[in-house]
Formats: C-alpha cells, structure tokens, sequence
C-alpha cells in the first residue's frame, strides 16, 4: 500500500486531470454549439461504407478492454518478478523461486 505522501501526490495528479477534463469538455460543448450552428445549413453527404465502420463507442470500449488486460497481464508479470527476486531484496523473507 502506498504511503500517505505518495497517496497525496496521487491525488494531486487525479485532480489536476480531472480538472484538465472538466476544461477541456467545457470547450468542446462550446465548439459543439458552434459548428452545429454552421453545418445545419450545409447538405449531408453519404459516406460509402460508413455503415460499416465500428461506432465511437465500440472504439473506445475495445481500446479500454484491451488496455485494461494488458495492465492485468503486466501487473501479473510483476508480481511474478517480486516473487522471484524477493531472496535479493534485504529484509524479505527468504522464499524459493517457482
């Protein structure tokens, strides 16, 4: 578990990001608000194949499946690494490698 310090500077950074993002949605409602304005007056045009292409929101949900088992397999890998290295660290229990 991390200690206090490191929990406050971890904090510090979620906060700052969630701030960046609050920011940074406010300016695109904005500029939502302002394209929508211009392009109701322009005609739509058919993309070919564009029925075809994943939505945004299957894009986005792949990418986070996918990021999220690669975090679980690499946070495995490093548990794995501890657990074979703890006989080198000083102050750790002497355990026999797998």
């Amino acid at each position: 578990m991390p200690n206090t310090t490191t929990q406050d500077v971890q904090e510090q950074i979620f906060s700052t990001i969630r701030k960046g993002q609050e920011v940074t949605l406010d300016a695109l409602k904005t500029w939502v608000e302002s394209v929508q304005s211009v392009t109701a007056k322009i005609p739509s045009v058919d993309l070919p194949f564009a029925d075809r292409l994943p939505k945004p929101s299957d894009v986005v949900a792949s990418t986070y499946s996918f990021a999220e088992q690669l975090l679980s397999i690499q946070k495995k890998f490093a548990d794995e690494v501890l657990e074979v290295t703890s006989p080198l660290i000083p102050g750790e229990d002497s355990k026999s490698a797998k």
